[in-house]
């Protein structure tokens, strides 16, 4: 896929809601993407697709579509491909003006991760579904088993500087130009309960927003005006563009970037490859315990 500008009409770049989604399922032009998973069962999110998944809705893995291989320092989901992703797109359906809709049934940890990357290939008409599957049956929508059968389209891309690696990050460390946030648990950030990287602890300077505290006790993202309290008592107030988010492996830190646009603070970038990234490398440092 060559490079080029990328653009839609349509109106959803950030949430969706269940209500809307309805109305719009079925219109030439949408494409929505299940992206349910499991991190300690890779085949969660194929298996629950299979029984039921909402109207047309096409599948993503996050290890086979949304990531690539992994090689002991990369992290444990490195950014794929940009052109094979966008291929795959493709395949599905999704073009250059399609209106693209993730959802998935974890307060849209997952979803955002497609949400994030679709930005980084430079479509932006892309949403997720507030409050997923679980918000799409109380609005008394229907599911199905039915597996669609998409025409391919043209997806051409325009890479954003939505990233950062590890270099960047090791460069800025307690630099004024980037504020680092991450979206994993306190106890992890702390270094406690660490189960799923080999070290625990946290990238120096980094504070600390878990991304569930975006969510209300719905499962819904929290209205804009709140999240942008939030996020401005941690920005202190800094440019949003000099954000840096990441966790434990790129997933969960695009949920706080997606909190951060939907709450119109707006630039923000990833570090895709996080903390076990990060920590493969014994080099660099490593700090544990609370923000200093």
């Amino acid at each position: 896929m060559s490079s080029a500008a990328t653009s839609c009409s349509a109106a959803y770049s950030t949430l969706i809601g269940a209500q809307e989604l309805a109305q719009h399922l079925h219109d030439p032009g949408w494409v929505v993407f299940d992206c349910r998973h499991d991190l300690a069962n890779r085949d969660f999110g194929r298996e629950a697709y299979a029984r039921a998944h909402i109207p047309g809705a096409r599948f993503l893995h996050l290890d086979e579509d949304l990531s690539s291989a992994l090689t002991g320092t990369n992290g444990r989901h490195p950014l794929p491909d940009p052109d094979g992703f966008a291929r795959r797109l493709a395949a599905a359906g999704v073009g250059n003006e399609t209106q693209v809709v993730a959802y998935d049934d974890a307060g849209g940890m997952f979803a955002a991760r497609l949400w994030w990357m679709m930005r980084w290939l430079g479509h932006h008409c892309v949403a997720v579904l507030d409050g997923g599957l679980v918000a799409w049956l109380e609005a008394g929508q229907a599911l199905t088993a039915e597996l669609p059968k998409p025409a391919s389209a043209d997806f051409r891309i325009s890479l954003r500087p939505e990233a950062v690696d590890a270099g960047y990050v090791l460069d800025h460390l307690q630099h004024p130009e980037m504020l680092l946030i991450d979206a994993r648990s306190p106890d992890r950030y702390r270094g406690e309960n660490e189960t799923l990287d080999p070290v625990g602890g946290h990238i120096p300077g980094a504070l600390n927003r878990f991304f569930r505290d975006n969510l209300d006790k719905r499962g819904h993202f929290k209205q804009a005006s709140v999240l942008r309290e939030e996020f401005g008592a941690l920005l202190k107030g800094s440019d949003a563009r000099r954000v840096v988010h990441q966790c434990g492996s790129g997933v969960t830190a695009c949920h706080n970037l997606l909190a951060m646009e939907a709450a119109g603070l707006t630039g923000s970038r990833l570090y895709a490859g996080s903390w076990s990234e990060w920590c493969a490398d014994p080099a660099r440092p490593v700090a544990t315990g609370p923000e200093r």
